[in-house]
């Protein structure tokens, strides 16, 4: 009797299809999409998105676009854009790149202080435009250790923090610098710009994301980072207050119910989850899912069926 009336529950508590688009585009000013499974996967767009964009638009709304991908600065996320014919300009665009170097502005980081970066070239850009020295990057990508008697690394002592995010050149090396940092430098910082398991580098497969970095750095050191991308609030915080939008007035779009809907959860907004990505169906309705979005939609291109009703 009890495992039926618990099964009642979690079907009653379990959200909704998106049956009134109009409605919740009428109810926000503001939408925040995901990009990987949202707009698009891989390098390939997800049918309907240029269209429902232009649609949003035109009803006046703000658009932004936050990934947790940090191997792209915004300029180079903002060149992705435009090579998929989409028209959105740099200061939409909130990259975990760039939110790992906003964090370290907003703190005060020391001048004469460094960061040592397990990451690719996104990290580099956004902290040199934000005037933050560092080391590491793709140039570690290559460095092997030969574990010769008597051989000790030495660190760089004046490194202040370890930014860690996805690293398709990450090895030994790198771990054990950023180990070496985060244990021996008196307050060095762990900063991550994600802990996603899995990610969209092609659009056949799902592959290990930036969770698998900064797991053995984490495995490493017995030190839990500091996450600034989603579902961290840092972001959400960072642009209500760059855009001066109220949270309840966005909704966020995304397809990971760990990442972006708890983000947008975190953050006080209207949540919508679509399932052209990470999550499917079933997951979202296991009895084991304790996260649940406002809404749940195929695609964002789903929005468009208020054009069609319209006419």
């Amino acid at each position: 009797m009890e495992s039926a009336k618990s099964r009642i529950v979690t079907k009653a508590s379990s959200a909704p299809p998106l049956t009134n688009p109009g409605e919740l585009i009428d109810s926000v000013e503001t939408f925040i999409f995901d990009c990987d499974g949202v707009i698009w996967k891989g390098d390939k767009l997800i049918d309907g998105v240029p269209e429902t964009l232009d649609l949003l638009r035109e009803k006046g709304k703000r658009l932004v676009f936050v990934t947790n991908n940090s191997t792209k600065s915004r300029k180079q996320y903002g060149k992705k854009f435009e090579t998929l014919g989409l028209s959105v300009s740099e200061e939409e665009i909130f990259a975990s790149s760039f939110a790992a170097a906003a964090y370290l502005k907003s703190i005060d980081f020391p001048k004469d202080k460094k960061v040592y970066v397990v990451g690719e070239d996104g990290i580099l850009k956004e902290l040199e435009l934000a005037g933050i020295q560092y080391l590491g990057g793709p140039a570690d990508g290559d460095k092997k250790i030969e574990l010769k008697p008597g051989y000790m690394m030495e660190q760089d002592k004046d490194v202040g923090a370890v930014v860690v995010g996805f690293d398709r050149y990450f090895n030994y090396h790198k771990i054990q610098y950023a180990t070496l940092c985060i244990r021996e430098n008196p307050g060095c910082l762990f900063i991550a710009t994600n802990r996603d398991a899995v990610t969209h580098l092609t659009d056949a497969q799902e592959w290990a994301g930036g969770g698998s970095m900064v797991g053995a750095i984490l495995g490493s050191t017995k030190r839990e980072p500091l996450v600034v991308g989603k579902p961290s609030t840092f972001m959400m915080d960072y642009l209500a207050n760059e855009f001066k939008i109220q949270k309840s007035q966005i909704c966020m779009v995304g397809d990971r119910l760990d990442t972006d809907i708890l983000f947008g959860q975190n953050g006080g907004c209207k949540t919508l989850l679509v399932l052209s990505g990470v999550t499917t169906l079933s997951m979202l309705q296991d009895p084991k899912n304790s996260i649940q979005p406002d809404f749940y939609a195929n695609k964002i291109s789903d929005f468009l069926s208020i054009k069609a009703t319209a006419v």
